[in-house]
Protein backbone atom coordinates (compact mmCIF):
# COMPACT_ATOMS: atom_id res chain seq x y z
CA UNK A 1 0.00 0.00 0.00
CA UNK A 2 1.32 3.44 -0.91
CA UNK A 3 2.08 6.19 1.59
CA UNK A 4 1.07 9.73 0.71
CA UNK A 5 4.01 12.16 0.81
CA UNK A 6 2.94 15.37 -0.94
CA UNK A 7 0.44 16.82 -3.40
CA UNK A 8 0.37 20.13 -5.27
CA UNK A 9 -1.89 21.94 -7.70
CA UNK A 10 -1.18 24.55 -10.34
CA UNK A 11 -4.43 26.25 -11.34
CA UNK A 12 -3.74 28.74 -14.11
CA UNK A 13 -7.39 29.36 -15.09
CA UNK A 14 -10.33 28.07 -13.08
CA UNK A 15 -13.21 28.57 -15.49
CA UNK A 16 -14.09 28.29 -19.15
CA UNK A 17 -13.19 31.27 -21.33
CA UNK A 18 -11.44 33.03 -18.45
CA UNK A 19 -8.21 33.63 -20.41
CA UNK A 20 -7.26 34.31 -24.02
CA UNK A 21 -3.61 33.40 -24.55
CA UNK A 22 -2.69 32.84 -28.20
CA UNK A 23 -0.07 30.28 -29.16
CA UNK A 24 2.10 32.49 -31.35
CA UNK A 25 4.86 30.10 -32.41
CA UNK A 26 4.03 26.70 -33.90
CA UNK A 27 5.42 23.54 -32.31
CA UNK A 28 6.92 25.56 -29.44
CA UNK A 29 6.00 24.49 -25.89
CA UNK A 30 4.11 27.07 -23.83
CA UNK A 31 4.05 26.55 -20.04
CA UNK A 32 0.61 26.21 -18.45
CA UNK A 33 1.36 24.47 -15.14
CA UNK A 34 4.18 23.71 -12.74
CA UNK A 35 4.35 21.90 -9.39
CA UNK A 36 7.07 20.96 -6.90
CA UNK A 37 6.66 17.87 -4.73
CA UNK A 38 8.64 17.55 -1.48
CA UNK A 39 10.22 14.09 -1.12
CA UNK A 40 10.87 14.08 2.63
CA UNK A 41 9.97 10.67 4.07
CA UNK A 42 10.32 8.81 0.80
CA UNK A 43 11.06 5.09 1.10
CA UNK A 44 10.90 2.54 -1.74
CA UNK A 45 9.15 2.61 -5.11
CA UNK A 46 8.42 6.34 -5.35
CA UNK A 47 5.86 7.27 -7.95
CA UNK A 48 4.20 10.46 -9.04
CA UNK A 49 0.67 10.56 -10.41
CA UNK A 50 -0.05 13.59 -12.60
CA UNK A 51 -3.24 14.84 -14.23
CA UNK A 52 -4.71 17.97 -15.66
CA UNK A 53 -6.73 19.78 -18.28
CA UNK A 54 -6.10 22.49 -20.81
CA UNK A 55 -8.73 24.10 -23.04
CA UNK A 56 -8.09 25.61 -26.44
CA UNK A 57 -10.06 27.37 -29.14
CA UNK A 58 -8.88 26.08 -32.49
CA UNK A 59 -8.62 27.74 -35.88
CA UNK A 60 -10.83 26.30 -38.63
CA UNK A 61 -8.20 23.91 -39.91
CA UNK A 62 -6.77 20.48 -39.14
CA UNK A 63 -4.72 21.10 -36.00
CA UNK A 64 -2.66 18.99 -33.58
CA UNK A 65 -2.34 19.99 -29.94
CA UNK A 66 0.49 18.42 -27.93
CA UNK A 67 0.65 18.18 -24.14
CA UNK A 68 4.13 17.51 -22.74
CA UNK A 69 5.11 17.00 -19.10
CA UNK A 70 8.76 17.12 -18.09
CA UNK A 71 10.56 16.36 -14.84
CA UNK A 72 12.16 19.77 -14.40
CA UNK A 73 11.38 23.26 -15.62
CA UNK A 74 12.52 23.40 -19.25
CA UNK A 75 11.02 21.79 -22.38
CA UNK A 76 14.40 20.07 -22.86
CA UNK A 77 14.26 18.31 -19.46
CA UNK A 78 13.34 14.58 -19.30
CA UNK A 79 9.88 13.98 -20.75
CA UNK A 80 7.62 11.85 -18.56
CA UNK A 81 4.51 12.22 -20.75
CA UNK A 82 3.63 13.48 -24.21
CA UNK A 83 0.48 13.11 -26.28
CA UNK A 84 -0.92 14.80 -29.37
CA UNK A 85 -4.63 15.21 -30.11
CA UNK A 86 -5.65 16.03 -33.66
CA UNK A 87 -8.89 17.89 -34.25
CA UNK A 88 -10.75 18.13 -37.57
CA UNK A 89 -12.23 21.06 -39.45
CA UNK A 90 -15.74 20.74 -38.00
CA UNK A 91 -14.71 21.59 -34.43
CA UNK A 92 -16.05 25.03 -33.52
CA UNK A 93 -16.33 25.08 -29.71
CA UNK A 94 -13.35 25.20 -27.35
CA UNK A 95 -11.79 21.78 -26.80
CA UNK A 96 -11.00 20.49 -23.32
CA UNK A 97 -8.03 18.13 -23.29
CA UNK A 98 -7.68 15.98 -20.18
CA UNK A 99 -4.62 13.88 -19.43
CA UNK A 100 -3.30 11.49 -16.82
CA UNK A 101 0.37 10.50 -16.46
CA UNK A 102 2.74 8.76 -14.07
CA UNK A 103 6.43 8.91 -13.27
CA UNK A 104 7.54 5.63 -11.70
CA UNK A 105 10.82 5.55 -9.75
CA UNK A 106 11.90 9.16 -10.38
CA UNK A 107 15.40 10.08 -9.19
CA UNK A 108 15.02 11.26 -5.60
CA UNK A 109 16.05 14.80 -4.75
CA UNK A 110 14.71 17.11 -2.01
CA UNK A 111 12.02 18.32 -4.43
CA UNK A 112 10.66 16.89 -7.68
CA UNK A 113 9.52 19.59 -10.09
CA UNK A 114 7.13 18.87 -12.96
CA UNK A 115 6.16 21.31 -15.69
CA UNK A 116 3.29 21.00 -18.16
CA UNK A 117 3.49 22.53 -21.64
CA UNK A 118 1.06 22.86 -24.52
CA UNK A 119 1.94 23.43 -28.17
CA UNK A 120 0.11 23.62 -31.47
CA UNK A 121 1.15 22.79 -35.02
CA UNK A 122 -0.90 25.69 -36.43
CA UNK A 123 -1.18 29.39 -35.67
CA UNK A 124 -4.56 30.65 -34.51
CA UNK A 125 -4.85 28.36 -31.48
CA UNK A 126 -5.89 30.22 -28.31
CA UNK A 127 -5.73 28.93 -24.74
CA UNK A 128 -9.10 29.82 -23.21
CA UNK A 129 -9.29 27.98 -19.88
CA UNK A 130 -9.74 26.17 -17.71
CA UNK A 131 -6.13 25.08 -17.17
CA UNK A 132 -5.15 22.87 -14.28
CA UNK A 133 -2.18 20.62 -13.45
CA UNK A 134 -1.72 18.60 -10.29
CA UNK A 135 0.30 15.74 -8.90
CA UNK A 136 0.67 13.48 -5.91
CA UNK A 137 3.81 11.70 -4.66
CA UNK A 138 3.55 8.31 -2.96
CA UNK A 139 6.00 5.59 -1.96
CA UNK A 140 5.82 2.16 -0.34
Amino acid sequence: MGTYLDARTSQNASTANSIAIPILVINTPQLFGQIGLITEGITTNPRVLLKGTVSVQLPLALVGITITIVRGTLPTDPVVYSATSTFNLSVLAPQVIAFSAADFLPPVSPQLTYTAFVSSNLLGTIRVGPESFDGILVSD
